[in-house]
């Protein structure tokens, strides 16, 4: 690939430094991903600007005015601290007929709201976990058809934001409780669905025509009982203590049973296209005790950074970082082309 000008576009806690000097917040642990993928650009002989965005979607069109960038890496993923609102970066780079990595606007609205992908999945005859909604000022009232235990999560966020184990419920009191605490909390509708009792898997696709899928990655609860629920909450995924402290760890997945590797790919391929992602993706499974695979959550754009379940099964297939950020440049040339 030629030299390209790249502009790196990520997300800022708050209003970003006039400056937009972010040398020192790269070497800190909360920006692997932006300070890995900047490295990489630049070790492939690429000329790398950035720019972090909070509230102000001008300095995105000051900065293309100025640096007349040939691709954005688009690593953002909120806006005015709203995650569904993600989808409009890519939108308004198309408006500005501007290449960019990673899924476009309506793969990212579809995986943003946990309803949508729920019912277009289902429409697809893919499993997922019975489900309904609760809207946010009605009555809450339990379909019989949903049954104990129930996970309650918000509709429209993302990284487990919002499930602890206060999430998972099983009578109509604690139901009603924390659905009222997701209206209060969020500020938005909540989903209730059936917990899936089995092992959580993820697997991790990337491509547009060809799609190309990587080794399955499993969260493993090593001290929690049989008998208690093992959720991905959020701190499950991101409090190194409370991790410690249950266990819990991701690693490559063990033994599956016999033709379970092939049904998931199988699975996956068919939901990253029916929920239009393009660049690269990862779904969050279940896989029951009776060999059912049900899709919990799927996430375009996931996280890159290279220690995360995204960078960690591609460069167990052999391609090392650099490579995957290459790869993910091209594709995200290929959709200017088309």
């Amino acid at each position: 690939m030629k030299k390209l000008k790249v502009l790196v576009l990520f997300d800022s806690a708050g209003t970003p430094p006039e400056d937009q000097d972010f040398s020192e917040a790269f070497k800190t642990e909360g920006w692997n991903t932006e300070a890995s993928v900047c490295k990489a650009l630049e070790e492939l002989g690429h000329e790398v600007s950035t720019l972090g965005i909070y509230d102000d979607i001008g300095l995105v069109m000051s900065k293309i005015n100025e640096n007349k960038p040939d691709i954005v890496f688009n690593l953002t993923e909120i806006f005015r601290g709203k995650a569904h609102l993600d989808k409009n970066i890519p939108a308004f780079l198309e408006l500005l007929n501007i290449p960019y990595t990673g899924c476009g606007p309506a793969g990212l609205m579809i995986c943003n709201n946990k309803v949508i992908t729920k019912k277009i999945l289902k429409y697809h005859r893919i499993k997922i976990p019975g489900f309904t909604i609760f809207r946010k000022g009605k009555k809450i009232r339990r379909p019989k058809r949903l049954n104990f235990p129930i996970i309650v999560k918000p509709v429209q966020e993302e990284a487990s934001t919002g499930i602890s184990q206060a999430s998972f419920v099983d009578n109509e009191k604690d139901l009603e409780e924390r659905v009222e605490f997701i209206h209060e909390k969020f500020n938005m509708d909540a989903m209730a669905e059936e917990y899936i009792n089995g092992r959580e898997l993820y697997m991790s696709v990337m491509g547009r025509e060809r799609l190309q899928t990587f080794s399955i990655r499993e969260m493993k609860f090593l001290q929690v009982s049989d008998d208690e629920p093992k959720l991905a909450t959020y701190k499950a995924k991101w409090d190194n203590k409370y991790r410690k402290k249950w266990g819990i760890k991701n690693e490559f997945a063990g033994r599956l049973p016999e033709g379970i590797q092939e049904k998931i790919v199988s699975v996956c391929k068919r939901a990253y296209r029916a929920l239009r992602i393009d660049g690269y993706g990862r779904f969050d499974l279940r896989l029951s005790p009776a060999g059912d695979i049900f899709i919990l959550e799927a996430n375009a754009n996931p996280c890159l950074d290279k220690e995360d379940e995204f960078g960690e099964s591609v460069q167990r297939a052999g391609t090392n970082y650099n490579n995957l950020i290459q790869n993910i440049l091209a594709q995200g040339l290929s959709r200017g082309e088309m």
